[in-house]
């Protein structure tokens, strides 16, 4: 996309600081195809390094996340409880009503500078993904890289877009001083399966380029395959097209994680679900009755296929110094309700 001759056709208003925990809020709309029934509530954040609830129970503890609110519209995504608390909708809400960290870059400079600051290791992507649409205009990203390669912080991302190949030299240049991780997540390869599920995200096989093209200019880049959707994406010969796709680009590993279903993205999904495959309700009411995630036995199946497939397409470890935080998380995935995990996006 071209951004650079893009203008304002807008409506532009503030909105009320106080409800977006920020300092100013201007509401956005902006007549281009691109961005066509989306609203952007731009904010200056007070604060952009967030520790992680429960972080003991987690493989990071300080995250950055410079947007709420995904225009990835993945049905499955937990993270659509958190607009609830700004009492915005977490259906088409939570797809449509961006909000943009715009002071993201400066804050996260200043912050990293701060002497109770201790280099800790930084995720991204980890609640929606930093490299979804918005992005293209906004690039937010450029500038909270160079802020966390001048303090030679290490750093992940986890991903579904493809635009994170813009900063690609940004990434090289981190990775020459301190430890880079990249995650790219792509639970199916399934392309009826992905347009319904993931309508706006790029395609599997773009998502899988971007792996292969971060692998040849020395980046190791591994695999989250998530989710795998019960009945829909976890047939044997569904799982090893996956797998063997994953192997294909290069990835230098692959993480299986099974669908889980929070408040906000578990209603959201049964809506989809009870629209385009009604005879799979009753199932997935058996399947996960007893909380957000399906039972240890299922995600212990799928967790050993998979593993079974990456050994036999030579799925090699993942590369000495990148960090385990997003490249290896548990092998079976949560078995119980904790608050946090990985998104999905």
């Amino acid at each position: 996309m071209r951004w650079e001759n893009l203008t304002d056709s807008d409506h532009a208003r503030a909105a009320d600081p106080a409800l977006f925990s920020a300092d100013a809020v201007t509401t956005r709309t902006i007549d281009t195809p691109e961005f066509r029934g989306i609203t952007f509530h731009e904010v200056r954040a007070r604060s952009i390094l967030n520790r992680v609830p429960g972080a003991s129970r987690m493989p990071f503890e300080w995250t950055v996340n410079p947007y709420r609110g995904c225009s990835h519209a993945c049905v499955y995504c937990f993270a659509r409880k958190t607009h609830s608390y700004l009492d915005l909708d977490t259906g088409l809400g939570f797809d449509s009503q961006i909000v943009v960290k715009v002071n993201a870059p400066e804050l996260l400079r200043r912050q990293l500078a701060s002497r109770r600051w201790q280099g800790e290791h930084v995720a991204m992507g980890t609640n929606v993904d930093c490299y979804q649409r918005a992005e293209g205009r906004y690039r937010l990203m450029p500038g909270i890289i160079e802020a966390l390669t001048e303090r030679a912080n290490p750093f992940s991302i986890l991903t579904k877009g493809t635009l994170i190949l813009r900063d690609l030299d940004l990434l090289t240049r981190a990775a020459r001083v301190t430890d880079v991780g990249i995650s790219v997540s792509v639970g199916f390869t399934d392309a009826d399966l992905w347009r319904t599920v993931e309508p706006g995200t790029p395609a599997p096989e773009r998502r899988l380029d971007v792996v292969r093209t971060l692998t040849e200019h020395g980046i190791g880049c591994g695999v989250l395959m998530a989710p795998v959707i019960p009945f829909l994406g976890d047939e044997p010969a569904q799982l090893r097209a996956t797998v063997r796709a994953i192997a294909a680009s290069g990835a230098t590993s692959v993480t299986p994680l099974v669908l889980h279903l929070r408040p906000g993205a578990r209603e959201w999904f049964m809506t989809w679900l009870g629209q385009h495959h009604p005879h799979l309700v009753r199932r997935y009411e058996r399947l996960y009755a007893d909380g957000a995630y399906a039972p240890k036995w299922y995600q212990r199946r799928i967790t050993g296929q998979v593993h079974a497939l990456a050994q036999e397409y030579g799925i090699g470890p993942t590369r000495p110094g990148m960090p385990r935080r997003l490249a290896e998380p548990e092998p079976a995935g949560p078995v119980t309700d904790d608050p946090v995990q990985l998104s999905l996006m």
